[in-house]
C-alpha cells in the first residue's frame, strides 16, 4: 500500500511537470524547462522509494503496470480540470485496453 501511495504523489509531481506548462504557452520556453525540472525533483523523491520499497513485493514489470494505471487515473482528472480538455469516448476505450494488459501483466498464472 505504502508504494502505491508513494507512486500516487510521484505521478501528481510527473503530470504537473510534464504537462503543466501547457497551461502557460506565452512564457518563455526555458522557464517551463527549469520549472518542469524544479517539481520534476520531487516527483523523483517520492517515485524512487516507492519503486525501492515496492521492489520487495513486485517485479519491474508490475511496477511500471502499477505506475501507469495511476497515470491513467490521475491524468484525465489533471486534464479536464487543469487543462479545461475535455475526454472522449475513445480516450475511454483506450484507458481500458490499458488496464486489461495491467492485468494480464499484473495476475499470478
Amino acid at each position: 500500500m505504502r508504494t502505491i501511495v508513494l507512486l500516487t504523489i510521484s505521478n501528481i509531481f510527473m503530470t504537473f511537470a510534464w504537462y503543466g506548462h501547457l497551461k502557460y504557452r506565452n512564457e518563455a520556453l526555458w522557464k517551463m524547462i527549469l520549472a518542469s525540472w524544479g517539481i520534476a525533483f520531487f516527483e523523483y523523491c517520492f517515485q524512487v522509494p516507492a519503486n525501492r520499497i515496492g521492489s520487495y513485493q513486485f517485479n519491474a514489470a508490475q511496477l511500471k503496470t502499477i505506475q501507469e494505471i495511476i497515470t491513467l487515473s490521475i491524468f484525465p482528472v489533471f486534464s479536464v480540470f487543469y487543462l479545461g480538455e475535455k475526454l472522449k469516448w475513445n480516450h475511454g476505450v483506450g484507458f481500458a485496453f490499458i488496464v486489461a494488459a495491467a492485468f494480464f501483466i499484473l495476475h499470478k498464472w
